[in-house]
């Protein structure tokens, strides 16, 4: 296995996580960005206000999305195992 087969592995399962973490972390940023700007405004400081509409928000998306999330984790290992005997030499 060469430096370059271990770079381009290395790539592939760096773009795959930031794809499939992508919509979890957009989700709860524009979440938490809402309720910080609601807390502003109604001058609210309740610290425990962010946490039940991030985790309703996530756990929402993970129902929408966890199927393509799931199928781009496995076609990642699948390219990967089907590769196996090219990494070994």
């Amino acid at each position: 296995m060469t430096i370059d087969t271990v770079t381009t592995i290395a790539s592939n399962a760096l773009f795959t996580i930031i794809k499939t973490a992508a919509p979890l972390l957009l989700i709860s940023l524009c979440v938490g960005l809402t309720v910080s700007i609601f807390q502003t405004v109604t001058s609210i400081q309740e610290q425990t206000l962010t946490f039940v509409p991030k985790v309703m928000a996530i756990f929402l998306t993970i129902m929408l999305l966890g199927h393509w999330m799931m199928n781009n984790m496995v076609g990642y290992m699948v390219s990967l195992w089907e590769n196996f005997s090219l990494y070994i030499r």
